[in-house]
């Protein structure tokens, strides 16, 4: 008979004098998101630091601890009686049977924790399908895990020049500052960049941009003129003929099909 499904999840808050008194070990798998501050995570002889906007997952039955450096905050989620793809996915972020140690840039951190909250409320609301719903949840967040996590700082370093390119999409992008940033010649930049995100940061500009232009024709009521300024184009001809280009349809056109298609 399959092991039932059972998933616990809280945010622990502890002082920097906080400690495991010992090592745990338990047959549930473990995803803690460092929220806030400082701290070490050890497994066997490693003693690894950790910080706000990392990830520890940990596989069944591996012996382990946390320390506080700093006043620390944890969303924690255990897991047991997962199904098979949902445990693939698990084994997907992890070294074998090793834990792991995954970073998100700030920006991806900021949207991790809304989903983490927002799984919290799911698992204290009253649900007709409680199961469905939780393995849903739990699938959604290891995909995000999956997709925006980084293995090594240097490629973290490389994520927070991308936060920057989503947050200034008015602006043009100078490769020059942004190698400055990340602390890289710009030739070693851009084959960085490319590494991690398989595109230039020309191409991953153009791919926010129009990520943000479509979002806003379909969720807002702005005019165009105020669309086009906030990705960066100061003339409406502009705008239309670089839309029209990626997308074969104008975005006055693009629109108004995206509202047919949902009536």
């Amino acid at each position: 008979m399959a092991e039932q499904l059972h998933i616990r999840s809280f945010i622990g808050t502890h002082g920097k004098e906080w400690g495991d008194p010992d090592f745990f070990r338990h047959a549930s798998l473990e995803i803690t998101n460092i929220l806030d501050g400082d701290g070490t995570f050890q497994y066997g002889n490693e003693t690894i630091p950790v910080s706000a906007g990392q990830t520890v997952l940990i596989p069944s039955n591996v012996s382990h601890s946390f320390q506080a450096v700093t006043p620390i905050r944890f969303g924690v989620i255990l897991a047991d009686g997962l199904p098979e793809e949902t445990r693939k996915l698990f084994g997907r972020l992890i070294r074998g049977e090793a834990p792991s140690v995954i970073t998100f840039s700030q920006y991806n951190q900021e949207q991790y924790e809304i989903l983490f909250r927002q799984w919290l409320r799911v698992m204290a609301s009253p649900l007709k399908e409680p199961e469905r719903n939780r393995l849903a949840w739990l699938t959604v967040l290891l995909l995000f895990i999956t997709e925006h996590s980084q293995a090594d700082r240097q490629a973290v370093s490389i994520a927070h020049i991308a936060d920057h390119i989503r947050e200034h999409l008015h602006s043009g992008l100078s490769i020059a500052d942004m190698a400055g940033m990340a602390g890289l010649s710009e030739e070693g930049f851009r084959k960085r960049f490319y590494k991690v995100y398989g595109m230039s940061p020309k191409q991953f500009q153009q791919q926010c941009r129009l990520t943000e232009a479509k979002w806003q024709l379909s969720s807002t009521e702005k005019d165009m003129q105020g669309i086009a300024e906030s990705i960066g184009f100061t003339q409406l001809h502009s705008f239309s003929t670089w839309f029209k280009k990626l997308e074969g349809h104008s975005p006055s056109d693009w629109r108004r099909n995206q509202r047919l298609f949902h009536q």
